[in-house]
């Protein structure tokens, strides 16, 4: 693959950087930190393209919280004018990425998705008898800033893009190792970390001509007639993320067993005629519609926000069979009833 250049000049012009913003802006500009931005619009995005020009620009440090569904997870969120700088560069840098990626790797891309991963998954199961269930153990946390930034350095050749992507790349995060992880609330690690795992696609296709197989970030899923040869893949896989990624696979979660017991994946179980929610999903979007009403009970949300939110939560689970159980819910469900 042809390495781009000349895409540094182009990321901090004004008109990118205005887009960025607006990007950035969207469904946020009732935050204080971000209303001042966006007051001072003009000025702060002059400003931000002086410092990327001159190279004195420094990301400012994270804020960190956490979220507890479906698992404690740590998230770093990086200050409103970065977050505009990291909308800069993937406008541009997204065509670079989707170049490097397979078909079936459907996180971060348009068109794709987790609910096309889901389809495509079902189509595989109707295909093949056995699947092999991995997913990465501490994904965002265990990637190596040298192998990234080794990786970037294939399909990028331009000095000044590679050394902003190292500085943001190495921006300390929180009770982090010197040199590992990046922060998963960061567009940036989205698209980072999606192609950096590209690797192991690459591996899988060009040597084993895997024709089952689907990715949805660090969550994967291959398909094969032959259980011996998923045991035998398996044994590969493990190899390969560690010797070529420094990763580990999530031991407790892998798994190789018949499509007819039903493909455990993103939420959901997924049988050959069936795409069923699984327990756990249930559990969680009861929780959060009973969150969201409260707070329209509270005052602390409009009934438009309520009805955008719940909308997002059922069209969610409406791509599986879900059309009963989602009459049943909102029946108990006194306040939409």
């Amino acid at each position: 693959m042809k390495r781009a250049g000349d895409l540094f000049h182009q990321i901090v012009t004004y008109d990118n950087l205005l887009h960025a913003a607006y990007k950035a802006l969207r469904r946020k500009k009732a935050k204080a930190s971000v209303a001042s931005f966006y007051f001072h619009l003009e000025n702060e995005i002059i400003a931000l393209q002086s410092e990327l020009i001159s190279e004195t620009y420094q990301p400012r440090p994270y804020h960190q919280f956490e979220i507890r569904e479906p698992k404690v997870r740590k998230i770093c969120s990086s200050d409103f004018r970065d977050r505009v700088v990291h909308h800069a560069i993937c406008n541009l840098m997204e065509p670079l990425f989707e170049r490097r990626l397979i078909k079936d790797s459907y996180a971060c891309r348009v068109g794709q998705g987790s609910h096309a991963a889901l389809k495509r998954a079902q189509f595989f199961s109707r295909k093949n008898r056995y699947f092999l269930k991995c997913d990465i153990r501490k994904y965002f946390p265990s990637i190596q800033h040298e192998t990234l930034k080794n990786l970037l350095r294939k399909i990028i050749k331009d000095p000044k893009l590679l050394s902003l992507l190292d500085l943001i790349i190495d921006h300390k995060m929180p009770e982090s190792e010197v040199g590992k992880g990046i922060p998963i609330g960061n567009l940036t690690s989205q698209h980072f970390a999606n192609f950096f795992l590209g690797e192991l696609d690459h591996f899988l296709k060009e040597k084993y001509h895997l024709k089952g197989y689907v990715r949805y970030m660090d969550d994967f899923i291959c398909f094969s007639d032959n259980k011996e040869y998923l045991q035998n893949l398996l044994k590969d896989i493990r190899v390969f993320l560690r010797e070529k990624l420094q990763l580990e696979l999530k031991e407790t979660v892998v798994r190789i067993a018949p499509v007819s017991e039903g493909v455990p994946f993103l939420g959901f179980r997924i049988f050959r005629n069936l795409i069923r929610l699984q327990r756990p999903n249930l559990i969680r979007l009861r929780r959060r519609i009973k969150q969201r009403e409260r707070k329209f009970e509270k005052g602390l949300i409009d009934e438009q926000n309520l009805a955008r939110s719940i909308k997002s939560m059922v069209a969610h689970i409406s791509h599986a069979d879900t059309r009963e159980l989602r009459r049943k819910e909102f029946e108990r469900s006194l306040n939409l009833a």
